[in-house]
Parts: C-alpha cells; sequence; structure tokens
C-alpha cells in the first residue's frame, strides 16, 4: 500500500533555491510540497508558490516555529499523511534522495529517518568547521547522555506522522531538530541514519554564515540536550 508522504519546507529569504527544491521532490511519492515562508523579505513566496507548493506564512522568525506552522496545517487535513519530510530550501540536501530516506519507514518500520551528512559526501565547503564540529559535539552529547548512536543533525529528515505527533515538538528556534532527536530516544522509537548528499546552498547562511547566528545556534542546540535530561 503506497505510504501517503508530505514535505514541509522552512524558507526564510530563499527566493533563489526553493524553486529548484521543489522541481527535484519526486512528485510520484509526494502528495503535498508545504512551503512555510518564515518572515521573508523577497520572493520565496512568489517561487515557493509558482513551482506548485502550497505556501504558509509564519511571520516570527524561527525555525521551530516554521516547523510547527506546517504541522498545525497538517492536523486540520482530513487525510493525514503516513509520513513527513522536513527539507531546507537553500538547495545544499538533494531532494531526489528523498525515496531513500523513506525507505526504513516503509520497509523496516523506522520511526525516524535521520539523512547523515556525515555519512554521506560532503561538497567542499558545504560545511563549515564549526558546523563540522557542533555536530560532533551534539552527537557525542546525545549518545553520552541519551545512550543514542547518531552523526548527524542534519535537517533533511523523515518520520512517521504518528510518531512526530506524538513527541510534541516544542522548539521554535535552532533546538528543533535535537529535540526531535533526543525525544525520540527517550521514547524509545526505532531511529537510523541514511547517507546524504550536501552541496554548497544557493545565497548566504543565516546560522551558520554569521558569528551570532553560529554562537545562538550552538547554544540553543546544548541548552536543549541539558533541559531534556
Amino acid at each position: 500500500m503506497k505510504q501517503l508522504v508530505k514535505v514541509i519546507i522552512p524558507a526564510f529569504n530563499e527566493e533563489n533555491g526553493v524553486g529548484s527544491v521543489i522541481a527535484e521532490i519526486p512528485n510520484d511519492i509526494v502528495d503535498e510540497v508545504i512551503v512555510v515562508n518564515n518572515a521573508s523579505t523577497d520572493d520565496t513566496e512568489k517561487a515557493a508558490a509558482k513551482a506548485g507548493a502550497t505556501v504558509l506564512r509564519e511571520e516570527v522568525k524561527g525555525y521551530g516555529r516554521a516547523c510547527l506552522k506546517g504541522i498545525e496545517y497538517i492536523k486540520k487535513q482530513e487525510n493525514k499523511p503516513d509520513i513527513i519530510v522536513f527539507l531546507d530550501a537553500d538547495y545544499s540536501d538533494y531532494p531526489e534522495e528523498m525515496r531513500d530516506l523513506i525507505k526504513p519507514i516503509i520497509e523496516q518500520d523506522m520511526d525516524l529517518v535521520i539523512g547523515s551528512r556525515a555519512l554521506g559526501n560532503k561538497e567542499k565547503g558545504a560545511m563549515t568547521p564549526q558546523q563540522v564540529f557542533g555536530n560532533w559535539l551534539a552527537t557525542g552529547l546525545l549518545k553520552l547522555f541519551y545512550n543514542v548512536n547518531f552523526t548527524d543533525l542534519g535537517p533533511f529528515r523523515a518520520i512517521k506522522y504518528e510518531s512526530l505527533i506524538a513527541l510534541n515538538m516544542k522548539d521554535k528556534t535552532y533546538g528543533w531538530t535535537v529535540e526531535m532527536q533526543l525525544k525520540a530516544a527517550k521514547m524509545k522509537m526505532k531511529c537510523t541514519e541514511v547517507p546524504v548528499n550536501y552541496r554548497k546552498r544557493i545565497g548566504f547562511s543565516k546560522v551558520s554564515g554569521t558569528v551570532k547566528g553560529t554562537v545562538m545556534a550552538g547554544y540553543k542546540i546544548i541548552w536543549t540536550i541539558f533541559k531534556y535530561l
């Protein structure tokens, strides 16, 4: 039986990348692509709509807020999906790898699948040294405190819809990805990773591209790990 898959894409000023991302999502396996325009000041919304996505608005900045907006929209739908895929709008991931991402859910009954950039091939310069270090530190702390083996906090991920709802996600900013992983570990959900490839993003990173963004993201991720102990 075919699984109903929906994709949530948070987007802040990604007019140059979001159309390409949507165009390369395999439409034979995806029922709906939902782009959450997160307080963009450019034509992100117009580009996403032109590419065929459902466009929502979240006027308050925050990666987690945008993801939560997408979830609330899906909750109100009559036909609930089986799988939710989260994907960034900057064209750094390869959307066609979504087939590999959802396969462990369909074939092995996994709850959560992380697309690991650490296990895949990264284009030179696609991740900053502070991103690589931050991932290493955060996944090390997850192993130490939550006894779970992850190699990445990658934003490209798939999760069963019912499992996502059970996690009762709360974080509104940078702690979103790690919150999902540590809560899944605490709830003894079946988690795995698949290698994904990673390239230089289109445009400028609002997080890793600035010292302030890097520090704030790092602080929030570490704070979230200790918050749920």
